[in-house]
């Protein structure tokens, strides 16, 4: 008790707002969907406002366009500027950021996954309002701050300095944070994992979704017993379904899927009731749009447009981040939550495969493929061109050609009769630079 009183006095004198913010998310948490789209609105009016006045980028749109916005009409507002995408973000770098003085802000670049990384901009209101989003999150798969989490992340910067110095010493000692680097995954280091987790027994663990997934297969392939916790919350890939439930048998307790980005930090996230993940509204604006840039109608799949509205260094409107989602069926969430839905995150753009008649197929249609054979350890399926695949393969076994018929079977359904199959049986398939690792990727533009 005394510990976890120290570590909630430590934070919230090195918190410059962020439990200010998480205040706001928890009052507003189980308003209506119109009470929290009311609030929004204000959010984005704010940011419009700032970003025409001090941003020369969006100063010049403006002025080209006309836009004028208003608290009433701001969501038309909004669709009047362009899409911002990482060219444009490149090649307007100096003009996207903001003419006021800002001292206290971290340079940060994307992952990479989709090509050559970005260079951005991030303020400690972005920082602070993104934590305490995760501290909502976190708090919705069993955990509040100070109790014990165990963290298997894939980011050597973010490591090394979670663990070193002073803030290493306060995330052990004090915010009870104990982190695990996944991008050392040996046997050995996965019997480590095991033997920290049921020591440690964290309220949470936060992870990868293949990190997880891969401790989850070791634990289930050598009959070890673990610790289960109130809740696994996984990021940085996608959750499939078959995974999922994976993870949630070997440990136990549910799986919350988070999904974010290091341009715009914490998006959406699952609650409880598993349909779908709440958008974080309070720190973003979402779009998901058609190739019209017409919003998606339920159940169909589009691009994700994210809005910031906390970054005031350098806003980000209408910035298209690369992912694609599915827009949700229902509107309102069994759990009372009035945050908005989307069904479920597809992936990166590159997750998609494409056929000579511009019909895409979800990625997650080959993972299905791989699942469960007892022969796979790893796997990842590329398109190379329209009619040619090329499947890695890390062995867990002898392989099986009734499997591999099957597969090739099933992919010539979707890629049609004359598609091309390379198989490469490999030691290793290399995760990106950002740690994370990709199922499925397409070549095809």
């Amino acid at each position: 008790m005394i510990k976890k009183c120290i570590t909630q006095i430590l934070t919230r004198l090195k918190s410059k707002g962020r439990y200010k913010h998480f205040s706001v998310l928890k009052n507003y948490e189980y308003k209506t969907r119109h009470e929290c789209k009311n609030l929004q609105k204000k959010l984005l009016f704010n940011m419009l406002k700032y970003s025409i006045k001090n941003i020369p980028y969006y100063r010049n749109i403006a002025k080209e366009s006309k836009i004028v916005p208003s608290k009433r009409t701001v969501i038309e507002d909004l669709k009047k500027f362009p899409i911002l995408t990482k060219q444009i973000l490149r090649e307007e770098y100096k003009n996207l950021k903001s003419e006021r003085v800002h001292t206290n802000f971290i340079k940060n670049t994307s992952g990479g996954s989709t090509g050559e990384p970005v260079l951005f901009l991030q303020d400690v209101s972005m920082k602070e309002t993104g934590i305490a989003s995760q501290i909502l999150f976190d708090e919705w798969a069993g955990r509040k701050v100070g109790e014990k989490m165990i963290k298997l992340w894939g980011c050597e910067k973010e490591l090394l300095e979670g663990t070193q110095g002073f803030d290493g010493f306060i995330n052990k000692n004090l915010l009870n944070i104990t982190l695990l680097n996944s991008f050392r995954m040996t046997k050995k280091d996965m019997l480590n994992f095991t033997k920290t987790i049921n020591r440690e027994k964290p309220k949470m663990i936060e992870a990868y979704v293949q990190s997880i997934y891969e401790l989850a297969k070791f634990i289930k392939e050598n009959k070890l017993k673990i610790f289960s916790p109130n809740g696994v919350i996984t990021s940085a890939g996608t959750l499939y379904p078959e995974v999922k439930k994976f993870i949630e048998e070997v440990f136990n307790c549910p799986v919350f899927n988070r999904y974010g980005s290091r341009e715009v930090g914490s998006i959406a996230c699952s609650c409880e009731k598993g349909y779908g993940l709440h958008l974080n509204i309070f720190n973003h604006y979402i779009e998901i749009l058609d190739n019209d840039l017409k919003p998606c109608k339920p159940g169909k799949i589009g691009k994700v447009y994210v809005t910031t509205l906390h970054n005031f260094v350098m806003p980000l409107i209408r910035y298209d981040i690369g992912d694609m989602a599915v827009a949700a069926k229902i509107e309102q969430c069994s759990c009372g939550r009035g945050l908005p839905l989307i069904e479920k995150v597809v992936g990166r753009t590159v997750n998609l495969f494409k056929t000579k008649t511009s019909e895409l197929i979800d990625g997650e249609y080959f993972t299905h493929l791989f699942y469960f054979k007892g022969w796979v350890k790893k796997f990842q399926i590329t398109q190379k061109d329209y009619n040619l695949i090329q499947i890695l393969v890390v062995l867990q076994n002898e392989k099986n050609q009734e499997d591999i018929q099957e597969i090739e079977h099933n992919i010539k359904i979707v890629m049609g009769k004359n598609c091309k199959i390379v198989w490469k049986f490999v030691n290793n398939i290399k995760s990106t630079k950002s740690g994370k690792y990709l199922y499925t990727i397409s070549e095809v533009k």
